[in-house]
């Protein structure tokens, strides 16, 4: 899963956003264990089209299979390009790409603030922030090495999200 909080978006004509949040798995075989560490991300975009206005929006991304982690930590990704993305049932506000055979890798869902009006072509990257994993754990650390590990321990920062996240999806009785 992968949680930006209040991706900003601002544009008259060209456009450009960006945001900064967390992707954290479960840990264990098959991911049926609790929540790890988290490692922190970056979104970023560049639009260009008849459009105005700013924006805030929060997004969730639930990473559906493994494919779709390991590109996310590799390197930087385009959603819609490098990796399927589709709008999640619930989202209020969401683009998404997806295959012929619906192999979605990630579903997003979204929530946005703020006045914008317009058409634009604009792609979004989702990527590894280097800089903020270094900050938070006091070393140079890999996403795929926080994520899928063994990583470090979990920051206490981290607790609040970790706890939130386990309260909302509890593993099955039998996991």
């Amino acid at each position: 899963m992968v949680v930006i909080p209040s991706v900003r978006k601002a544009a008259f004509v060209v456009g450009a956003s960006y945001g900064r949040g967390a992707m954290v798995c479960r840990t264990g075989k098959d991911f049926t264990g609790p929540w790890g560490a988290p490692s922190m991300m970056a979104l970023e975009g560049g639009s260009f089209g008849l459009q105005a206005g700013v924006e805030a929006t929060d997004f969730v991304f639930l990473i559906m299979n493994e494919s779709g982690a390991s590109s996310l930590l590799r390197s930087k990704v385009k959603l819609g390009g490098d990796v399927s993305a589709a709008a999640g049932p619930m989202g209020r506000d969401a683009e998404a790409d997806t295959d012929a055979y619906m192999r979605t890798e990630i579903l997003t869902y979204s929530r946005t603030r703020g006045i914008f009006a317009g058409v634009s072509l604009e792609g979004s990257t989702l990527r590894p922030d280097k800089d903020a994993n270094e900050a938070l754990y006091g070393e140079r650390i890999s996403a795929r090495h926080i994520v899928l590990g063994p990583g470090p321990a979990a920051p206490e920062a981290a607790n609040q999200l970790l706890a939130m996240l386990e309260k909302a999806s509890p593993r099955a009785a039998n996991a």
